[in-house]
């Protein structure tokens, strides 16, 4: 028997053709974009064979395939298996979370393809798509999942795919200024991913501030299972981090040390984390909500120092801090936020995001101030910071500088963007739910009927009946 829909629904949120007509000539618009600009890199092309002869190259394993997909596969699962299972921690709203996670992501590496094309790999009139345009693709629909979190269960599929389209763009040109304008290092993307996604988000979703958002505070927890879930891309995310902050950094030393680092950091993070998680909590029990997002953060804030000579134990105090920070944020900034700012952020991503991007955006900028030939080597100091051509003259104290630059860019960027963004957001047309319909499943999905709800029901009739 089909679930009754909800009464007192003042919004139209039937989405009959409005979805399919977005899904529809987007897609068309990206086949047409894609025919015109897109072709396959050197690498992927079928004149690769005279490729290797002009580079020198014997043997098929030099193409960039080999060394860089095992990272895209890794980053490609955080993407959509990580990110959409983080945030199933709502007791009803799974589907939503998973199902418009994936449809955000799927569109926006398309369009990532383009925009972030049109910047680094456009070349006589085309664009040339090598496995790390996917890798960075895939990054660029990262900070769009991280604003995601902030407005998760509050937003249709259509404000969805909007937001997605306007944040890609955003995102594309934010990284041009920052990587070749003001040429930093930013690996793991703690200013252009994390900072940037985190502060658009967090600015949308003030934006949108639902003042009746009280009337669905009882679908705004979790159960046992939902939580579960939820830990299942807490798992996948943590495991991949290190592939996520060296996915694109150059081969050899730049990308080990990336990988080295990560690992330290999210292992530190955790420690701190549960730490933080029994002494906050009056009976000093552990709370799933900072075990599910704190112990990330130590991923976060290492990002754009991972390919530097932090050191392994410079790793460990990065990690250290940040899961102090992230899980006190949860405890006492997110209630803050939304009492006193009106920041309603769903998932908390100021606490895992904004501020460990901060962190790692600062601690980036230090290291590379900190930086010296004695530590790098000649060789190594130049090829770590790519001080060649224009930049051979840079010094670590003004590359310090300009990394610190990046990140107030990354906090304008998000903060001009997310406000504009949220404004066309709001605008009455695109069929979000009433505040008392918010983080519902049945809103947009067709969902099955909570059968162990009634079987409880049944043993149990004193207890109320599933809504």
């Amino acid at each position: 028997m089909e679930r009754p829909r909800h009464q007192g629904m003042t919004k139209n949120t039937y989405m009959r053709w409005r979805l399919p007509l977005v899904c529809l000539l987007w897609e068309v618009a990206m086949i047409v974009l894609f025919g015109v600009f897109v072709r396959f890199g050197p690498e992927a092309d079928a004149h690769w064979e005279e490729e290797k002869r002009e580079m020198n190259l014997t043997s098929d394993i030099e193409n960039d395939f080999y060394f860089r997909y095992p990272s895209f596969q890794d980053v490609h699962v955080m993407i959509f298996v990580g990110f959409g299972f983080l945030m199933t921690f709502l007791k009803r709203y799974g589907f939503g979370a998973v199902g418009f996670n994936f449809l955000l992501a799927a569109f926006g590496i398309q369009w990532a393809l383009l925009m972030q094309g049109w910047f680094h790999s456009f070349k006589s009139g085309k664009i040339l798509v090598g496995v790390e345009n996917l890798i960075n693709a895939d990054f660029c629909v990262g900070s769009v999942c991280i604003a995601f979190g902030a407005i998760l269960g509050k937003t249709s599929p259509i404000q969805l795919l909007v937001m997605t389209l306007f944040q890609v763009t955003l995102f594309a040109v934010n990284e041009y200024i920052l990587l070749n304008l003001l040429h930093v290092k930013d690996a793991g993307g703690s200013m252009t991913i994390h900072t940037f996604g985190a502060y658009f988000g967090l600015t949308v979703t003030r934006i949108l501030y639902r003042p009746n958002l009280e009337q669905s505070k009882d679908k705004q927890g979790s159960v046992y299972h939902s939580d579960l879930f939820a830990m299942i891309g807490t798992l996948y995310l943590w495991m991949y981090w290190p592939s996520f902050n060296s996915a694109i950094s150059e081969h050899g030393d730049a990308q080990h040390r990336a990988a080295i680092n990560t690992y330290c950091s999210l292992a530190a993070c955790v420690l701190t984390t549960m730490a933080f998680s029994s002494m906050l909590q009056k009976k000093g029990k552990l709370d799933m909500v900072h075990i599910q997002n704190a112990t990330l953060a130590g991923g976060v804030a290492v990002g754009t120092s991972a390919e530097m000579m932090l050191t392994p134990y410079g790793s460990l105090i990065v990690g250290f801090i940040c899961g102090i920070v992230s899980t006190v944020g949860y405890v006492y900034l997110t209630p803050f936020l939304e009492s006193r700012l009106h920041i309603q952020d769903t998932c908390g991503i100021h606490n895992l995001h904004a501020m460990p991007g901060l962190i790692g955006g600062i601690v980036g900028a230090i290291t590379a101030a900190a930086a010296t030939e004695d530590v790098y080597g000649k060789e190594g100091f130049i090829k770590a910071f790519d001080f060649t051509g224009t930049y051979q003259t840079r010094t670590p104290s003004v590359q310090g500088g300009f990394q610190a630059a990046g990140i107030v860019v990354s906090l304008l960027m998000a903060f001009a963007g997310g406000a504009l963004v949220g404004a066309i957001l709001k605008l009455p047309v695109w069929g979000d739910a009433a505040a008392e319909n918010c983080f519902e499943d049945d809103i947009y999905w067709e969902v099955p009927e909570d059968e162990e709800s009634d079987v409880y029901h049944m043993h149990h009739p004193d207890k109320p009946a599933s809504p």
